[in-house]
């Protein structure tokens, strides 16, 4: 809910079609406009392979730290609407998008609703999240 506590929010940028970076870097400059939200600081990007095992290039992913009044729900909408806004279509899992964006931690909480899972149950199996968790928690704002 809208004015509550900030709490802080873990998200997950990826692409990998089109200007990849320049999706990155909009997606970054979207969060930082979201209404009671900072962006407290960004991981390096790093080129991963797709996952999925589908034939597709490879991503450009990186992980960034929110400061952030909106519920967890609310925050999911913000991040599907950047999603739209930079040409993403939902369509078969897994397949290529211009923008991927994923709520993986959110303070302490544990949340379990139609869509929306924290942590993101994809967390263990992702090395790469981990590593940009990893690089974000070593310099804690």
């Amino acid at each position: 809910m809208k004015g509550s506590r900030a709490e802080r929010a873990w998200v997950a940028l990826g692409s990998n079609l089109g200007d990849r970076a320049a999706h990155l870097a909009a997606a970054r400059a979207g969060l930082a406009t979201l209404p009671g939200t900072a962006l407290l600081a960004a991981s390096s990007v790093e080129e991963t392979p797709p996952l999925g095992g589908m034939d597709q290039p490879p991503y450009l992913n990186q992980m960034v730290v929110l400061e952030t009044t909106l519920a967890p729900m609310e925050l999911l909408a913000a991040l599907q609407r950047l999603e739209r806004g930079a040409g993403r279509i939902r369509g078969e899992r897994w397949a290529p998008r211009t923008l991927d964006l994923d709520i993986v931690l959110y303070g302490d909480r544990h949340v379990a609703e139609p869509g929306l899972t924290i942590p993101h149950p994809e967390l263990p199996r992702r090395d790469f999240w981990r590593r940009e968790l990893e690089e974000l928690r070593a310099h804690e704002c």
